[in-house]
């Protein structure tokens, strides 16, 4: 016999309705006074924990999952993230629509916070059969880079005022200017140590019945066993990647520096009862453990009035105790006056880990341009000196005056980084940096670039086409790989111009006229390996013959629709020599 709609329990009529899309629930819940009865709240509970995986900060998402499901309103909160998606999606096609007014609907979607970043997902994996696919995945990239990068700044911004920030989204701050669409965004990095910290547990399940000694020792026990800390592997000490924490926790055998490693193990330490802290001792990092009010460190009574004094662990070389003593060597060898012990044996703020990392990763990449190993630095190079120049901006160190200074050193970089590669970043100047250099000499000037940026922006652009003529004078064709001849580094064509574009400063600091033809040949645009773009001088360009590698054939297919078993190919009904206008 069949049974109709209103003889099924009311569960499985709820299992029914959650497999319909949640834009036609209300329709269907005019089918039947059955449906329209079921349980709204968990019904859009549901919704909002399987459509929407990032939440920005102030829903407070993960504190309403855990209360009554009642108190929050589920239907409103999820109709709230519909429209925001609606609202970006109008906003990215209109971006791709016209080419004027880009970078204020890219404001715009980025306003939204992490609320956009499932929808920016969606189109930047837009499938390989849209008509749009390569300018889609492009330009949602470059929103969805910009939005990570304000969220990184905005942290960076609190300390400069004096908000406390924890350690680890300050330090995770720089993975943000290099995700992209990969794991390792402030989420990533608290759920990986939350996960740490709970593995140290399960496997040692006496840990937390032991003296804050025997667990800080404990702690970096299991963090080398582990390979959390330290350099292990293929990797060199100055790689690019071994600065960035959420690259650390997030790829095996998980190499790190000396002040990453102190950073790993102080967070999960924190979250282990263990008040640890980073030491930012001369040339080196060390994690200061300090014991409870009132006690030692092994667990003993002080006594009255008298404290303990704390231990020094090097988690990076290291699963024993730095005794004091040995410090203080060290730093008598270096010269250093006994009067400065106490200040580089202390605490180090967070704002100062941050600048010490900014110069890490400066060194880093002061290494690869030394050593020409482009080729194989991750990530991207550009992203990661933004990302460092940002830091130090925000966070200058010294007096006023000194700081001052380093910042108007550093403006011109920021300038030039936006103008080339972030342009959706302008935004982030006017709001963090202007104010900043408010009474200074550069606010004018900074002022006015912003003001040629947007007005630039507003304007239509002219279309460059090409000619046969033009042609005759091009050798390599877009999506053709190659390496630098010199530098040796791979490379994908993916535009080009008859002589060299760029500006008689830029020529004459990369040494154009001393190439054997000069500027009057063919120059190409490319995207290396290290995703860093470039300009190349056609005489300096060797084709490959061999196997290109996996690396570059994957980045190449985030940018190119499809290889034809030598070049890579941006779409079939369309020639090459019309793509760079």
């Amino acid at each position: 016999m069949a049974v109709t709609l209103n003889e099924l329990p009311i569960e499985v009529l709820d299992q029914i309705i959650s497999y319909i899309s949640p834009s036609s629930v209300p329709t269907i819940q005019t089918v039947s006074r059955k449906f329209n009865n079921l349980p709204q709240p968990l019904l859009w509970r549901y919704h909002c924990r399987t459509q929407f995986k990032y939440w920005s900060p102030e829903h407070d998402l993960r504190q309403k999952l855990l209360e009554a499901v009642v108190e929050t309103d589920w239907k409103k909160l999820f109709s709230h993230r519909f429209c925001i998606d609606r609202s970006i999606t109008r906003d990215i096609d209109g971006i791709l629509a016209s080419q004027r007014n880009r970078i204020e609907k890219a404001e715009r979607i980025m306003g939204h916070g992490y609320d956009a970043k499932d929808a920016l997902l969606r189109h930047l994996n837009v499938g390989d059969d849209a008509e749009d696919v390569l300018a889609r995945r492009f330009y949602t990239d470059a929103v969805l880079g910009g939005l990570h990068r304000s969220m990184a700044i905005r942290e960076w911004a609190k300390l400069n005022d004096g908000e406390v920030v924890p350690l680890e989204r300050a330090l995770a701050a720089f993975d943000m200017f290099v995700l992209r669409e990969r794991e390792g965004d402030f989420h990533d990095v608290a759920t990986r140590l939350d996960r740490i910290a709970q593995q140290v547990c399960s496997q040692n399940p006496r840990f937390m019945d032991q003296s804050p000694q025997q667990k800080a020792i404990a702690l970096a026990e299991f963090l080398r066993r582990n390979d959390w800390t330290g350099i292990s592997g293929k990797s060199h000490y100055h790689d690019l990647q071994n600065n960035f924490i959420g690259i650390a926790l997030q790829n095996e055998p998980h190499p790190s520096l000396p002040l990453v490693s102190v950073a790993i193990y102080c967070c999960v330490a924190q979250r282990l009862g263990i008040d640890a802290q980073p030491c930012g001792f001369p040339f080196h990092m060390l994690a200061i453990i300090k014991p409870s009010p009132g006690r030692t460190l092994d667990g003993r009574h002080t006594v009255s009035g008298t404290s303990s004094e704390p231990m020094y662990m090097d988690p990076f070389r290291s699963n024993q105790e730095v005794y004091v003593k040995d410090l203080r060597s060290q730093l008598e060898r270096l010269g250093i006056s006994p009067s400065n012990f106490p200040e580089l044996l202390g605490v180090s703020s967070t704002a100062e880990i941050v600048r010490r990392s900014a110069k890490n990763i400066i060194t880093s990449l002061q290494a690869i341009r030394r050593n020409h190993d482009a080729a194989h630095s991750f990530p991207n190079v550009d992203g990661a000196f933004y990302a460092a120049v940002w830091a130090l901006l925000l966070l200058p160190e010294g007096s006023t005056i000194t700081a001052g200074a380093q910042r108007a050193n550093r403006l011109s970089h920021i300038t030039e980084l936006i103008e080339k590669h972030f342009l959706t970043d302008t935004w982030l100047i006017e709001k963090y940096i202007l104010p900043l250099i408010e009474d200074g000499p550069q606010h004018g000037q900074l002022q006015k670039t912003i003001r040629v940026i947007r007005t630039t922006d507003h304007m239509p652009k002219n279309v460059k086409g090409r000619t046969s003529d033009s042609l005759r004078n091009v050798i390599y064709k877009v999506g053709q790989i190659f390496h630098h001849k010199r530098y040796h580094y791979k490379a994908i064509i993916t535009g080009w111009d008859v002589e060299c574009a760029a500006t008689d400063d830029w020529m004459a600091h990369m040494g154009v006229h001393e190439l054997q033809r000069g500027k009057y040949q063919g120059f190409y645009h490319v995207l290396a390996e290290d995703k860093s773009v470039r300009y190349v001088a056609e005489e300096n360009i060797a084709l490959v013959q061999e196997d290109p590698g996996e690396d570059l054939m994957a980045l190449a297919g985030q940018h190119f629709k499809r290889w034809d078993g030598t070049n890579w190919v941006f779409v079939s009904n369309m020639r090459d020599e019309y793509l760079n206008d």
